[in-house]
C-alpha cells in the first residue's frame, strides 16, 4: 500500500476511511459484479464505497496508479496488445448522458450489448496501456489511438484483429518488429515468428481478470 499512498489525494479536515480497505472493497465489487449495497461490512459502508470509486475515477487514480506501477517495473523488450470485450449491464444502455460527457462507449455486438477494452502488456503480462472504445470498434482502429503512447520495444505481439499495412509500417518505422498473424483472406501469406507468437497467450489471460478490477 506504501507504494500505492502518493497517488491518493490528501484527507482534509476529519479522518476518512482507510484507503487500503476501501480499494479493497471497490475491487472486491468489480471483481465479483456485485452491487455496492452488498459490499462485505468488513470494507466499510457501501455509500462510502461508491462515492470513493466515482471520485478517484473522476479523478483519474486508478489509470495514474496503473501508469506508475507500470513505469517503474516494466519490461518493455517485448510488448503484446489485445482487447477483451466487458459486458454492459442491461440497464446500462438506459442511463442518460450528462451534457459534455463522454459518453457511455457503449455498443452493439454479436454476444449483445458491449464495452471494449484494449490493453498494451509489457513482456511479463502486465498492463502499461489501457483504452477503452464501444464494443463494435475493431481493433486495428482502436491501435491508431494507442500507437502515440505505445512504449519502445524490439518486437509487438497481436493476434490478426491487428492485422492491416498501415499498421506494421507504422510499428517498423518506429523500430518495433511486428509478430502478427496475417488475416485469412489476405491474398499474400504474411511471415512472422510462430515461436514467439506464443507468447502472447500469457497477455490474454492475464488480461481479463485484471480488466475485470478496473470495470
Amino acid at each position: 500500500m506504501e507504494r500505492l499512498r502518493p497517488y491518493f489525494p490528501k484527507s482534509r479536515g476529519r479522518a476518512r476511511v482507510d484507503d487500503r480497505r476501501v480499494l479493497s472493497g471497490i475491487i472486491f465489487i468489480n471483481r465479483n459484479g456485485l452491487r455496492w449495497c452488498d459490499a462485505p461490512g468488513e470494507y466499510g459502508p457501501p455509500k462510502t464505497l461508491y462515492n470513493r470509486w466515482k471520485r478517484w475515477s473522476d479523478m483519474g487514480i486508478f489509470a495514474q496508479i496503473l501508469m506508475g506501477l507500470a513505469e517503474q517495473a516494466s519490461d518493455n523488450k517485448t510488448i503484446s496488445i489485445d482487447a477483451t470485450y466487458l459486458k454492459a449491464h442491461r440497464t446500462a444502455s438506459s442511463l442518460r448522458l450528462k451534457k459534455g460527457g463522454r459518453g457511455r462507449l457503449i455498443g452493439l455486438t454479436k454476444g449483445g450489448m458491449n464495452t471494449k477494452l484494449h490493453a498494451v502488456t509489457d513482456t511479463n503480462g502486465r498492463p502499461v496501456r489501457l483504452f477503452i472504445t464501444s464494443g463494435q470498434v475493431s481493433d486495428y482502429t482502436c491501435a491508431a489511438a494507442l500507437m502515440n503512447g505505445l512504449p519502445e520495444a524490439e518486437w509487438l505481439l497481436a493476434d490478426r484483429g491487428y492485422d492491416a499495412d498501415w499498421f506494421r509500417e507504422t510499428l517498423v518505422g518506429t523500430g518495433t518488429t511486428p509478430c502478427i498473424p496475417g488475416r485469412k483472406s489476405r491474398k499474400k501469406t504474411v511471415k512472422y515468428d510462430k515461436r514467439r507468437y506464443k507468447r502472447r497467450n500469457r497477455s490474454s489471460r492475464d488480461l481479463a481478470p485484471q480488466c475485470t478490477a478496473g470495470q
